[in-house]
């Protein structure tokens, strides 16, 4: 049975949000068929040395294969 799975995060965070979906792929035992990522840029809110930098917004989505439950 063919699935979806979704990862959301923030650019600032791809090595724990990595780590989740490598975790999640070893513990189902899913076949992946495709992996697509988008990646949306926050808007520049403004220069100078008080500007707070805000992460871009990242999603990963996971095609996969899994037998279909009993």
């Amino acid at each position: 049975m063919q699935q979806i799975k979704i990862f959301k995060g923030v650019d600032t965070e791809i090595p724990e949000m990595e780590r989740q979906i490598n975790r999640w792929m070893r513990k189902s035992g899913a076949e992946i068929i495709s992996i697509q990522s988008s990646l949306a840029p926050q808007p520049n809110k403004g220069t100078g040395p008080m500007n707070s930098f805000a992460g871009s917004d990242i999603m990963v989505v996971l095609h996969y294969q899994i037998d279909a439950p009993s």
